[in-house]
């Protein structure tokens, strides 16, 4: 038998890996994970039972073209079919647009710290990462990064809100940002967490989508929506860039289970404003909280607050769980901490306090 393996890309070596949440120990003193970003809610009115329904048929394959949920978001944003994507959860989606914009030679435009996810779908497809950093305001530099736009950029992402850190780019500086990026350079305005937004300053993506050809806009259905297990997320794109998309989408990708459920969740939207202000509400509070405890905590328009820690991250994130809620840890860096149930957001504060009180 030969002793030698398959070979396999080089560019996968030394690939990072994606690191979820930390749930909540089964049995154990942890009682609430605020580690992932998920709406603490149960699923909106009406979902449950239109996924009970569909899974009577789950041995057939799902609509390959998500016919149904794309005339749904066709109706909801005003767009045409032919500009819409979907794909497993936004982050499936913008793998696809790496597959389908960039590969060996070319370099893709992110701020850092942002999604961690950018780093390894662009390894994953041999471009190159271009980490501009972001502001001592932990706000993406969008001056920083028009700067660094060569003539091997394809692809740039602009996570906004930005994920870990909850900061906002607004209208003017994104399109003065937008006016400086070449017309066949892709932008990629990821909106995860849209629905979260208070500031009237941020401006939706999908207004300006409409009038540059070269912007595509990601959304989920995994955070406000409450729809993080069935993985289902979408691209509003003009349809050059929305037909790459349905090309290197993976076949029957986004299963009927989740298609019901998102047709559901986008058909409950009253409810669904409902619950996302009252997370707003506790957003406000937490932050409100931690600052006057006496911690800096930058403007969050997410599902989350962000706090910049360095070494003592770690440290921080034992605590927090200990006292029982589980944080995110970026070591080195900080910590995310979703907004959940008034009691979880309760037992952080407390921890945090307590944690501040012994520095």
């Amino acid at each position: 038998m030969s002793e030698t393996s398959p070979k396999l890309r080089a560019q996968l070596e030394g690939i990072p890996t994606y690191k979820p949440g930390k749930p909540a120990a089964a049995g154990g003193p942890v009682a609430y994970k605020l580690s992932s970003n998920e709406n603490p809610y149960p699923p909106l009115p009406g979902v449950l039972e239109s996924v009970t329904a569909a899974a009577g048929s789950f041995n057939r394959y799902p609509d390959m073209m998500c016919t149904a949920l794309m005339n749904e978001l066709a109706d909801r944003f005003g767009v045409p079919v032919s500009h819409l994507s979907t794909g497993t959860g936004s982050v499936g989606v913008a793998q696809q647009l790496l597959q389908a914009t960039s590969g060996p030679g070319d370099e893709v435009i992110y701020a850092w710290r942002s999604f961690e996810a950018y780093p390894i779908i662009t390894q994953i497809s041999g471009a190159t990462s271009v980490q501009v950093p972001l502001t001592p305001g932990e706000v993406h530099d969008l001056d920083a990064m028009a700067d660094a736009i060569t003539d091997r950029t394809r692809l740039i992402f602009v996570c906004n809100p930005n994920n870990p850190t909850g900061t906002v780019v607004r209208r003017a500086e994104l399109e003065r940002f937008l006016d400086r990026v070449p017309g066949d350079v892709l932008v990629v305005l990821d909106e995860a967490y849209r629905e979260f937004i208070r500031d009237t300053g941020v401006p939706d993506g999908v207004e300006l989508y409409r009038e540059r050809p070269n912007v595509c806009v990601l959304r989920t259905f995994s955070k406000a929506y409450g729809l993080a297990g069935l993985r289902v997320g979408f691209a509003i794109a003009h349809e050059p860039v929305a037909a790459a998309l349905r090309k290197t989408a993976v076949p029957f990708g986004v299963s009927q289970l989740a298609q019901e459920a998102a047709i559901a969740s986008l058909r409950a939207e009253d409810e669904l404003l409902g619950r996302v202000g009252a997370l707003v509400c506790e957003r406000t509070r937490v932050a409100e909280g931690l600052r006057g405890q006496g911690w800096t905590v930058p403007e969050t328009q997410a599902n989350f607050v962000w706090l910049r820690l360095g070494d003592r991250t770690v440290e921080f994130a034992a605590a927090c769980e200990q006292a029982g809620a589980v944080v995110r840890p970026f070591p080195g860096e900080g910590v995310r901490v979703t907004i959940g149930e008034p009691e979880a957001n309760d037992i952080f504060l407390k921890a945090a306090d307590s944690f501040r009180k012994d520095l």
